[in-house]
């Protein structure tokens, strides 16, 4: 009796509220119009939206009024819409890929053609020539002369073993061993001029002329670029003080930024391709076997590259372009400008038919250059935005927020309440079936439609159909979907009905539950 009486009291409110002017059979009724590009924006007659298109209406039974109903997310674009906002797909291949990764670097000295010239002995500059810093000099050229008093000594002894081997050798009478013995003082008193810094021409033009000097002469070890010099007119020196740096240049090194991913794909003596402005064309490096070393102020591993340098093009502190080609296995790539990045979450937009697009999570792997390679998430052959999917995500959402938040209202193929998508979703009353969403306003009703859907599809159960008690017993008497505190048919007493009310310890507190889920004959604002 109570619940009879319960039924009769929803179906008088949902005739107070819905009106008492029947619809015609087959009619659905339009609750409002809406524009398709913001769902936000609400009208009561039909006419032209803000954006320019016509308004689209909601029915009561919580279908839009397109010819597919679109699943929480999913969005629609009309063609013109399309072309304004610049959408664009592609499709998803999966294939061998390779791309070419660019990369900065620097050009610096070789180490091991980088040429010092130091003081082996204390003394003063008496003479600095023109080359300075920065001047290409070649081998042997004299860049200054300085006094020594040690030289004195070496000097002397150098010119007596001069002369002594002039004599033997012009004597006949002479044995073949002091000859020897000669020789060999000879050659100790010249190793000793030249460690304490005498050049090997100064030596030999003091051995054709026998004739000593006052000043030693310091000249380039090598052809190359000065990077240093220290030494000025008149200058006094310690031993041990360097005096001129000097490069090599005909084969430099390139220091290269790169990421810790790409450094995987690298290996040594891989060939790379140099280009510089300041190159008629570019040139190659080979990679070294040197570990790439980290740089803590830019976080990335530096590549050191070995290039010939003819024509001494590259000069040390010199910014170039490198890069080089990889080949990827056969994997699904989509461009990088696909791929949304919340920073928890990856998602690209699916094409579902033309102007229709949904949102899908994606799993990414490797990204070189400008694709990145998906692991999870899609299929061979779907076709995913490439360009204005940010404008499209923006749309997404706040249509997902509508969905969730305000109130959208679909039928229950089951037993045929109106129920709030968002708040069935969260409480876990929807199904998937043919690519279309269904809610539910109770477990029970969920349980019966995924066991047979064809069969409530087939014969959807109608709000119109239903009798009172039938509103009751799939609404109120599933107590397997009831929470603690909500109302069980046998805490209904007499007394709890008055003047149509219906009360459960409190009554309106019941009530207001019944208007979160269920809706019975439209909205209960």
């Amino acid at each position: 009796m109570l619940i009879v009486a319960a039924g009769f009291f929803l179906a008088g409110y949902s005739q107070h509220s819905t009106g008492t002017v029947p619809l015609a059979a087959g009619a659905r009724k339009v609750l409002y119009y809406t524009d398709p590009m913001n769902p936000g924006f609400r009208a009561e007659k039909p006419g032209i939206a803000p954006c320019g298109m016509p308004l689209e209406p909601v029915y009561a039974d919580g279908t839009p009024g397109q010819k597919d109903a679109l699943a929480p997310g999913q969005i629609k674009v009309q063609p013109g819409m399309e072309q304004l906002i610049g959408v664009k797909v592609e499709a998803v291949e999966k294939a061998p890929w390779s791309q070419t990764i660019r990369m900065p670097g620097t050009v610096i000295p070789d180490e091991n053609r980088v040429f010092r010239i130091t003081a082996a002995t204390d003394g003063w500059v008496k003479k600095v020539l023109p080359p300075t810093t920065d001047s290409m000099v070649s081998k042997d050229e004299v860049l200054a002369t300085f006094y020594a008093p040690e030289f004195f000594s070496g000097l002397k002894a150098y010119l007596y073993a001069l002369r002594s081997m002039k004599r033997t050798v012009a004597s006949d009478d002479e044995a073949a061993t002091q000859i020897d013995t000669n020789t060999a003082n000879l050659e100790s008193y010249k190793v000793s001029l030249r460690n304490l810094g005498m050049s090997e021409p100064q030596l030999n033009a003091i051995q054709k002329s026998m004739q000593g000097t006052d000043n030693v002469e310091i000249r380039s070890p090598a052809s190359g670029l000065i990077l240093n010099r220290n030494v000025s007119y008149g200058q006094r020196f310690a031993k041990g003080a360097d005096l001129y740096r000097i490069a090599d240049l005909s084969r430099v090194w390139i220091l290269v930024d790169i990421y810790d991913d790409a450094a995987l794909l690298t290996r040594p003596g891989m060939r790379m391709e140099v280009t510089s402005p300041y190159l008629k064309k570019p040139c190659l490096a080979s990679l070294t076997n040197t570990p790439p070393r980290f740089d803590p102020a830019t976080r990335t591993l530096k590549l050191r590259l070995a290039a010939d340098n003819p024509g001494y093009l590259l000069r040390p502190d010199m910014f170039v372009d490198v890069e080089f080609k990889v080949s990827m296995p056969a994997a699904l790539t989509v461009p990088s400008e696909a791929v949304l990045d919340s920073g928890l979450r990856k998602s690209v937009f699916v094409e579902l038919s033309p102007g229709r697009y949904e949102p899908r999570a994606v799993e990414t792997g490797r990204a070189t250059g400008d694709r990145v390679e998906i692991v999870k998430g899609l299929r061979a052959g779907e076709r995913v935005v490439v360009s204005g999917n940010f404008l499209l995500d923006s749309e997404s959402r706040m249509k997902s927020t509508k969905s969730a938040t305000s109130g959208v209202e679909s039928s229950d193929p089951s037993c045929g309440m109106l129920v709030d998508q968002g708040k069935a979703r969260a409480a876990g009353f929807a199904s998937e079936y043919g690519g279309k969403s269904y809610y539910f306003c109770s477990g029970k009703c969920k349980t019966e439609f995924d066991r047979s859907p064809a069969k409530y599809l087939a014969n959807p159960a109608r709000k119109s159909e239903l009798k009172p008690q039938d509103v009751m017993t799939q609404s109120m008497m599933n107590q397997d979907d009831m929470k603690p505190g909500d109302m069980k048919p046998d805490d209904m007493k007499p007394d709890d009905m008055k003047q149509g009310e219906m009360k459960q310890q409190g009554g309106r507190k019941h009530q207001a539950q019944l208007k979160q889920i269920m809706l019975p004959g439209g909205r209960h604002d």
